[in-house]
C-alpha cells in the first residue's frame, strides 16, 4: 500500500520525479501541506480536497514523469474507503466553466422554467435536469434539435408519437423528411458553419514535419457532390454500398456521397478477413463496395484489395494508398478512383447534387455486431442515429464549434460514423490520422493539429504508456478525453489525464444497436477513472436483481441493466435477426413498461458511480460492440 500523502517527504518526491529540482519537489510539497491543512479545516473527505488542490494548482506537470504523478495520486487516496466514501475522484467541474459548457449552457436557459424554484446552476441541478429529460424527453430533444445542424425538408408533425404499441421505443420526429448527410455539408448560422469553416484536418503517416492537411465546408461539400453525381451515374436508387478501407478524408467523403444520393452506406472494418467480409456482403446485398489497393501502417503495406476480391464483391472501387494510381491489377468488373470519378466528367455541374430527401426512419448504414459467436446481427441506422449520437457528443464531450475532434477508429465499427456526424452536426472540425494511432506520429498530429478532443481505446493508452512515445509532446489543448470499447485501467487513464493538467477521461457505453452511449461520464459531475458517472441524457435504465426485479437508485448494487424502452435513435429492426426476441423476449416490465435488453452486467458504486462489470450472457454480442 502507497504510504500515506503527509509522510510523503521532498526527497521521495525528488526520487519519484526523476529529474525534478529540489525547487520543484519544495513547491510541490508546500501545496500538498496546505492542501492538507485546508481540507481538515474544512471537516471535507481529505484525500478528495487534497486532489482537487494540487490539481487546481497544476503543480503536477505533463511533462513530470507518470512516477511522480503515482506517487501523489496513489499517496493522496492510500486509506480511502471507497464502500463508505464512493470511488476516488480526480476531476471536479467549476461553476464557471460549467455555464459554459453546451450542457451549462442550455440548462442555465431552460432550466428556471422547465424545474422552477428547484433549479439551481448546472453542477447542483444536473441530475433533476437529467432525470426530467428521461420524464419528459420531447422537451429535451425540442431544445437539441436546435442546437445542432439538423434541416428538415418537411418539418416534423411532433417530437413524439408513442400511441403505436407495437413500437415501444416510440414513432420520433414523425412525418418528417430530409437528407441527414446535406446537414452535415450546409452552413448553418448556429451552430456557426460558414462555407470557409475548417471541416477537416488530416495527416499522412511518415510526414510529421509536414503541415497539417485542411478541407473547407465548401470544399468537402464539392467534394461529396462530385462522388454523389458518379454514384447517381452507376447505381440504383436504395442499393446498399459498402465501405471497407482506413477512415480517411476520402472514406468519409465517400460515406457522405452515398447518403447524400439516397443509397445505403454497408459498414465493414479493414481489419476483416475475407470470410467476414463475404457475411457482411451477402447480409446487406451490397452492389458494390470501396476500398484501397493497401493499407499503409507504420511505414509497411499490407494488402487490402486481395483480400477484398477473395469475398467476391459484384463491383470494387479502389482507391490508391498513395498517388492517383491503384498500385495492382483490378478484376475486369472493378474500377480504379480515378476511372470511376472520370465517368461524371461529362456532367455540367458535377460539384453540384440535389440531394435525395427521405422520411426520418429511413436506413441509411447498415452496421454490424462483431459475430464473434455466430453471425453478425445486421443494425440499421437510420436518420435519427446520427442525431442522437451527436446530441451525445455535444452534451457528455462538450463538442462544438471550435474544437477538433479526433477519435482513431474505422467506419467498419460504430465509432466510425458517430465521430463523423458528432462533427458535422454540432460544427466541430474532424481531424484524422492517415497511419498507425500507437506511436509519436500520430501524437505529433494531435499536438499541431490543436486537437481539443481525442477519444481513445484504453489498450491504445497502455501503449502509449508503455513505449513513451508520446513523450514531449504538448496535448494541453485538449480539454478532455473520450474512452470506450474496453475497461479502462486507473494507472493508464492518470497517464492519459495528466498529459493535459488533469483534463477528464469520459467513460462511453454503449452499443451499435443504440446509435449512442447509455452510460457516460459528464462534464458537470466529479469524474472517477474507470467509472461512468450518469446515465446518458434521456435515457432511463435500472439494475435488476438476480429476480429481475429492480433495486432502489439510490443504492449501491450489482446486476443486469434494463433500459427504458423510449429511446430515440436505437434500433427497431434487424436485418437477419428477430429484434423482439433480441431486445425485448423475456425481459421484465417496469411501471408499465417492458424494458429493453442490453446485456450488460453494472455495478452501481456508493455515490452514484457505475461500473461495468461484464455481461450477462456472454453468448450475445450485441451491446459490447467495439467502439
Amino acid at each position: 500500500m502507497a504510504n500515506r500523502i503527509d509522510e510523503v517527504g521532498i526527497e521521495d518526491l525528488c526520487r519519484a520525479g526523476g529529474g525534478l529540482s529540489m525547487e520543484e519537489a519544495k513547491e510541490i510539497h508546500q501545496v500538498i501541506k496546505e492542501a492538507i491543512s485546508k481540507a481538515k479545516a474544512s471537516g471535507k473527505l481529505l484525500g478528495r480536497e487534497v486532489w482537487r488542490e494540487v490539481v487546481g494548482r497544476r503543480v503536477l506537470k505533463p511533462c513530470h514523469p507518470h512516477s511522480l504523478h503515482q506517487l501523489v495520486y496513489y499517496s493522496v487516496y492510500a486509506h480511502w474507503d471507497a464502500s463508505t466514501n464512493g470511488p476516488p475522484l480526480y476531476w471536479f467541474p467549476s461553476l464557471y466553466e460549467s455555464k459554459l459548457t453546451n450542457l451549462g449552457r442550455t440548462m442555465e436557459t431552460h432550466g428556471p422554467k422547465l424545474l422552477g424554484t428547484s433549479y439551481n446552476d448546472p453542477i447542483a441541478s444536473f441530475n433533476l435536469f437529467r432525470y426530467f429529460t428521461v420524464q419528459h424527453p420531447e422537451v429535451y430533444w425540442s431544445i437539441i434539435l436546435k442546437e445542432l445542424s439538423v434541416t428538415f425538408h418537411e418539418s416534423p408533425k411532433g417530437i413524439l408519437d408513442n400511441t403505436d404499441i407495437s413500437r415501444p421505443g416510440g414513432t420520433w420526429l414523425p412525418g418528417s423528411v430530409l437528407n441527414i448527410a446535406e446537414c452535415c455539408l450546409l452552413p448553418s448560422t448556429h451552430p456557426r458553419k460558414e462555407d470557409n469553416s475548417c471541416a477537416i484536418v488530416w495527416r499522412d503517416e511518415g510526414k510529421d514535419d509536414s503541415n497539417v492537411n485542411r478541407m473547407t465546408l465548401k470544399q468537402l461539400r464539392e467534394q461529396v457532390m462530385l462522388v454523389a453525381n458518379a454514384l447517381d451515374s452507376t447505381f440504383q436508387k436504395g442499393d446498399a454500398i459498402a465501405i471497407d478501407m482506413p477512415m480517411t478524408v476520402n472514406a468519409v467523403i465517400i460515406y457522405l456521397a452515398i447518403v447524400l444520393a439516397g443509397f445505403v452506406v454497408v459498414s465493414i472494418a479493414d481489419s476483416f478477413a475475407a470470410k467476414e467480409i463475404a457475411t457482411r456482403l451477402q447480409i446487406s446485398k451490397a452492389k458494390a463496395i470501396f476500398t484501397q489497393d493497401f493499407i499503409l501502417r507504420g511505414g509497411r503495406k499490407f494488402p487490402l484489395y486481395s483480400r477484398v476480391v477473395e469475398a467476391s464483391p459484384y463491383k470494387a472501387i479502389v482507391l490508391p494508398v498513395y498517388g492517383n494510381d491503384v498500385g495492382i491489377q483490378l478484376r475486369e468488373q472493378d474500377l480504379s478512383w480515378k476511372d470511376f470519378l472520370a465517368h461524371d466528367n461529362q456532367h455540367p455541374r458535377s460539384n453540384h447534387f440535389t440531394p435525395s430527401y427521405r422520411p426520418i426512419d429511413s436506413t441509411i448504414n447498415i452496421l454490424f455486431s462483431s459475430g464473434t459467436t455466430g453471425e453478425p446481427k445486421a443494425i440499421p441506422w437510420t436518420q435519427l442515429s446520427p442525431i442522437r449520437c451527436s446530441s451525445d457528443a455535444w452534451a457528455h464531450l462538450n463538442v462544438g464549434v471550435g474544437d477538433v475532434y479526433c477519435w482513431p477508429t474505422n467506419l467498419g465499427w460504430v465509432m466510425g460514423p458517430i465521430l463523423l456526424f458528432s462533427c458535422f452536426l454540432t460544427g466541430a472540425t474532424l481531424a484524422l490520422y492517415h497511419g498507425s494511432p500507437l506511436d509519436c506520429g500520430f501524437g505529433k498530429f494531435v499536438q499541431d493539429a490543436g486537437v481539443t478532443v481525442l477519444g481513445t481505446v484504453p489498450s491504445l493508452v497502455k501503449t502509449w504508456k508503455n513505449t513513451k512515445c508520446m513523450e514531449g509532446l504538448d496535448w494541453t489543448k485538449i480539454k478532455c478525453f473520450g474512452s470506450t470499447g474496453e475497461a479502462s485501467n486507473v494507472d493508464d487513464d492518470l497517464w492519459l489525464s495528466s498529459k493535459s493538467y488533469y483534463k477528464p477521461v469520459i467513460e462511453c457505453c454503449g452499443g451499435t444497436e443504440l446509435a449512442s452511449s447509455y452510460i457516460q461520464g459528464s462534464p458537470l459531475q466529479p469524474q472517477a477513472f474507470g467509472a461512468f458517472s450518469t446515465a446518458s441524457m434521456t435515457t432511463g435504465l435500472v439494475i435488476l436483481d438476480e429476480h429481475g426485479v429492480p433495486y432502489p437508485d439510490d443504492k449501491a448494487c450489482v446486476g443486469e441493466v434494463g433500459l427504458f424502452p423510449l429511446y430515440l435513435g436505437a434500433t427497431d429492426r434487424l436485418l437477419n435477426a428477430d429484434h423482439e426476441e433480441v431486445y425485448f423476449k423475456g425481459m421484465p416490465t417496469y411501471n408499465g413498461m417492458r424494458l429493453r435488453r442490453h446485456g450488460d452486467i453494472l455495478m452501481r458504486t456508493v455515490g452514484g458511480y457505475l461500473v461495468v462489470q461484464g455481461r450477462a450472457d456472454d453468448t450475445m454480442n450485441l451491446g459490447g460492440i467495439k467502439f
